[in-house]
C-alpha cells in the first residue's frame, strides 16, 4: 500500500506539524519576556509560555502512544494514565471529551488504537463539540468507539479512503497518512476501523480487537 520509508517520513512530518503551534507559542513567549515591558505584558507572556509548554507536553505524550513505542506492548495499560493523557491532549483542542469504559482487557496496544481514533475524532469536529469514547467487549472482541458530535462535523475524503484501504485522491502526505496508520494498528490486533457520518456526528468504530492485558 505504501513503502515503509515513505510511511515513516510522513508520520515524522505529521508529528512535527502537531508540535509546531505549541512550540511556536513557547518561543514567542520567551521573546516577549526578553523585551522591556510593563507587568501586564510580562504576565501575558508568562501565561503564553505556560499554555504553550502544557500543550506541547500533552501532545507529545499522546503522540508517543499513538505513533511511538509506548503502544507496542501487549501488557495491561494504566487506564488512569491513558485517560489523563487523552484529557490533556483534548485541552489544547476545541472539543471536550467524555468517557464510557467497561472492559476487563485494555492493553497498551488498545490504548494505541484509541489514541489514533481520538486524533481522527478531534479532526472531525474542528469547530468544537464533544468526543465520546466508549470501550467494551462484544462477541467479536474488544470494541472501541469514538463519537464526534459538533457543528459542521465532517468525515474527510482522505480519512474515509484510508480506512477503506484505498489511496486518497490527493495521495499520501503528512496530512493524509494518520488514518492509514490507525487502520494498520487496528489490523495488528486483528481488528478493523470503520467510519460513518450523519447529522453532525462522525463515528469511528474499531471492532474485533483481540483481548490483551
Amino acid at each position: 500500500m505504501i513503502e515503509p520509508s515513505r510511511l515513516a517520513a510522513f508520520i515524522a512530518s505529521r508529528i512535527c506539524h502537531d508540535l509546531i503551534s505549541p512550540v511556536a507559542s513557547v518561543n514567542s513567549a520567551l521573546e516577549l519576556l526578553e523585551e522591556p515591558g510593563d507587568a501586564d505584558m510580562k504576565a501575558q507572556a508568562e501565561q503564553l509560555l505556560h499554555n504553550g509548554a502544557e500543550s506541547a507536553g500533552a501532545r507529545i505524550q499522546l503522540l508517543r502512544y499513538a505513533f511511538g513505542s509506548a503502544g507496542l506492548s501487549d501488557t495491561a495499560a494504566d487506564r488512569h494514565e491513558v485517560q489523563q493523557i487523552v484529557d490533556g491532549f483534548m485541552k489544547s483542542h476545541k472539543p471536550s471529551v467524555e468517557w464510557q469504559i467497561d472492559t476487563d482487557h485494555f492493553s497498551c496496544g488498545h490504548a494505541r488504537v484509541l489514541m489514533n481514533m481520538v486524533i481522527m475524532a478531534t479532526a472531525a469536529v474542528p469547530r468544537g463539540g464533544v468526543v465520546t469514547l466508549k470501550v467494551h467487549n462484544d462477541e467479536a472482541g474488544l470494541r472501541l468507539v469514538a463519537e464526534a458530535k459538533g457543528p459542521k462535523a465532517r468525515l474527510s475524503e482522505f480519512t474515509e479512503s484510508a480506512l477503506a484501504g484505498n489511496t486518497p485522491e490527493e495521495g499520501w502526505s503528512a496530512r493524509t497518512i494518520q488514518p492509514l496508520f490507525a487502520k494498520m494498528v487496528a489490523n495488528d490486533l486483528g481488528g478493523e476501523i470503520s467510519a460513518t457520518a450523519a447529522d453532525e456526528q462522525v463515528t469511528f468504530i474499531a471492532s474485533g480487537l483481540r483481548a490483551e492485558g
